[in-house]
């Protein structure tokens, strides 16, 4: 009998199977039937780890329960196991099956049949279902030797913690985490039914898969594995990337490139964080081939494209393999704290700290280069520290982040490597407006009126300015904030009378801000007592060793003044903590863009804008609109049309006697227009930039066609992440 409507996911793929040409047979089989009577099950080492866990495992052991306990269920599918086996369809010989779907559904069940083995002993509660018979029909082949002698075979430490649990041995010190964690999950529920072992034996036998042959020679296993997708636990991008590269080789290749470059992949990133982490390099190292951020769902599909690109196609696998296990080395000591330089490891830690992931395809550029020898380590460290700068200058200045994946995805472009470091720093300081790097006036202006009590990451700034040139460096995280100024609304008489007649306004506008927090090992002592107590009690300001309560010991009283007068030191000292590029105005115009001046055009020189004239006042309020978007915005008048820029022209305008023609500088399939009012003008030769034009003539039109143009501007700025 073969299932053609079992489940969804098993549906669509039966319906592939059965409805088309090709050669499979799927049929229907008791699962414990099926394994009774195969040889072997071997998992390719190009599938990826056992990764069932709590959700999955609990799920399987609830469905058996059931189907065990109601005598109305006479099966229970499971899914598809799908293998192949060369040159047949059917298990018949002794010739291993390689599993390319159902890997997580085999080694679970052995689990479950090995724990219910180590509990039934010699008894037999359901016929066929003792100890001996569970392990020499489902868990063992006891005629062979070796490891023939075993029904599965998975990969690595999975292989190894399986095969020592089904011969009752201790499990290896590399053991597989989600092998032990299952394992023990089941042993406490077989546990748990006590003497009621007979409902296990009959969910157990009354499993159904759906058993799936293909052949070597006419079937194509990734098309299949690639169409599975949606079943069980969703593969990772990293899964079907490395399915895709390594399936297609001979098995000797395949076993030479995933010991060689794949397994050593795996362990660097650990068994957890490889399925966390692994997507995430992939997509950052895909983002610094191709100069072209994917879509957070769309890196296997972008992977693809990379690696039939021409020139990738042309190298050998082994060498795009090889490419992709350098930069996952640079990744892990970069972003998993596996770097062994302490130097470099701590401005990392600071960077990871931040949460800086955007910045990772242009670091690994700089990685790679420093590993060659061509970014010396002193100004790779500088340059961490670079990007560490820029990004707190802009957080603490409230400069939205939209723009921050594109500025690192196309940085490498600025990169001079006969003058690596100058170039980066020259990059940093001409980066424009909504994307510049604040200067030191900017940033100690926005740090001393900042509320940096609720900044994101605000043990990260304190650690940053209390330890900066340290060698001996305080551990801040055993330290506690302290408001020197109370946060008690209710403030007492003592500090009303230090601060003055407006005391409210001074507590409102000071206490989350720089000059008045600090760090102390005494924060419950300190409580509301008033400055002078806080300053001479045991442990107060007068002993403590922190540099950031330097100077609060020879204060006399705590006011707005005081307040603001420490903010401004510590804002000196940030200044230097997160340091601005240093370069000369001289080497610096060397970087600068050579801009054609244009003739000097005003509204004037444009007849349909003359005052009076039809168009004049819906120009006005346009340009109103658009100037208003962003402070970025700039308008430049031009002979024929007028500019607006954020970088470069994101709308143009051309004036016309009865319309304003706007141009919308992005590709027309990018534009959201419901009402269809945009034409597609992609190679006509107009004035303005970009492929989508429309008009606007009457007022009432502007609010929609203000939404097209913010699309326009949005798509320059970066607000529009990829990644989502």
């Amino acid at each position: 009998m073969v299932i053609l409507a079992l489940e969804h996911e098993t549906e669509g793929l039966l319906g592939e199977i059965i409805g088309g040409e090709r050669v499979m047979k799927a049929t229907e089989a008791k699962l414990l039937g099926f394994l009774k009577k195969s040889p072997q099950f071997v998992i390719p080492i190009y599938q990826r780890t056992y990764s069932w866990a709590d959700r999955e495992r609990r799920q399987l052991w609830d469905d058996v329960l059931r189907a065990g306990r109601s005598d109305a269920i006479t099966a229970h599918f499971v899914g598809s196991i799908v293998y192949i086996e060369k040159d047949i369809y059917h298990v018949s010989s002794q010739s291993p099956l390689l599993v390319i779907d159902g890997q997580q559904r085999l080694a679970t069940v052995m689990l479950m049949i090995e724990a219910l083995a180590r509990h039934l002993g010699d008894s037999e509660p359901v016929d066929g279902f003792s100890a001996k018979k569970l392990r020499n029909y489902y868990l063992l082949n006891p005629l062979e030797d070796g490891e023939r002698g075993y029904k599965l075979l998975l990969t690595q430490t999975d292989k190894a913690s399986l095969l020592a649990l089904v011969q009752q041995k201790p499990l290896p010190a590399e053991r597989s985490f989600r092998i032990e964690e299952n394992f023990a999950f089941f042993e406490e529920q077989v546990q748990s039914l006590g003497n009621d072992l007979a409902v296990l034996c009959r969910g157990l036998a009354k499993l159904v898969i759906v058993d799936i042959a293909l052949s070597r020679g006419q079937d194509n296993p990734q098309l299949i594995f690639e169409s599975m997708n949606s079943t069980g636990r969703e593969l990772s991008q990293a899964d079907l990337i490395r399915n895709f590269v390594l399936m297609g080789l001979e098995p000797a290749h395949q076993t030479q490139l995933y010991e060689d470059h794949w397994r050593p992949m795996e362990i660097a990133f650990g068994q957890d964080a490889y399925g966390t982490h692994f997507d995430g390099f992939m997509r950052h190292y895909l983002t610094l081939k191709t100069g072209d951020i994917p879509n957070v769902r769309e890196v296997y599909e972008a992977f693809k494209s990379h690696a039939r690109s021409p020139g990738v196609a042309a190298a050998s696998v082994d060498a795009l393999v090889a490419d992709i296990h350098a930069f996952a080395g640079y990744y892990c000591a970069m972003a998993l704290g596996r770097e062994p330089d302490k130097e470099m490891a701590a401005a990392f830690q600071d960077l990871r700290e931040l949460k800086v992931d955007v910045a990772y395809p242009f670091l690994l550029e700089l990685y790679h280069d420093y590993t060659k020898g061509v970014f010396p380590k002193d100004d790779f460290v500088r340059a961490v520290r670079l990007v560490e700068a820029y990004v707190f200058r802009r957080a603490v200045c409230a400069i939205p982040t939209n723009s921050l994946n594109k500025t690192f995805a196309t940085f490498r472009r600025a990169l001079k490597k006969d003058r690596y470091l100058e170039s980066i720093q020259a990059h940093l300081l001409t980066l424009p407006s909504y994307r510049r790097f604040p200067g030191n006036d900017e940033f100690r202006r926005e740090l001393t009126v900042r509320d940096l009590y609720n900044f994101p990451r605000r043990s990260y700034w304190l650690r940053r300015l209390e330890n900066h040139g340290r060698k001996e460096r305080v551990p801040v995280d055993e330290y506690s904030i302290e408001h020197i100024l109370p946060q008690n609304e209710n403030l007492s008489a003592s500090w009303r009378e230090a601060l003055g007649p407006e005391w409210k306004r001074v507590q409102e506008t000071w206490l989350h801000t720089l000059g008045n927090l600090t760090l102390t090992g005494y924060n419950p002592e300190y409580g509301d007592r008033p400055f002078a107590e806080k300053r001479d009690m045991k442990g107060g300001f007068r002993e403590s060793p922190l540099r950031l309560n330097e100077g609060l010991g020879a204060s006399d009283t705590w006011d707005e003044t005081a307040i603001k007068a420490r903010a401004d030191r510590l804002a000196e000292a940030a200044a230097l903590v997160w340091a601005s590029p240093s370069l000369s105005q001289d080497v610096l115009e060397t970087y600068r863009p050579k801009v054609e001046k244009s003739g000097a055009y005003t509204i004037a020189d444009h007849q349909h804008l003359a005052e009076g004239s039809p168009m004049r006042s819906l120009f006005d309020a346009f340009r109103g609109e658009v100037l208003a978007l962003d402070s970025c915005v700039t308008e430049e008048f031009l002979k024929l049309y007028v500019a607006y820029k954020a970088e470069t022209n994101f709308a143009d305008v051309v004036p016309q006697a009865k319309r304003l023609r706007v141009s919308l500088n992005l590709q027309f399939h990018e534009l959201h227009d419901p009402k269809g009012l945009a034409k597609d003008v992609t190679g006509l030769g107009r004035w303005g930039n970009g492929d989508v034009e429309v008009s606007l003539s009457k007022m009432e039109e502007l609010p929609y066609i203000l939404g097209l143009v913010r699309q326009a501007f949005e798509k320059q700025i970066g607000d529009v992440e990829p990644q989502t």
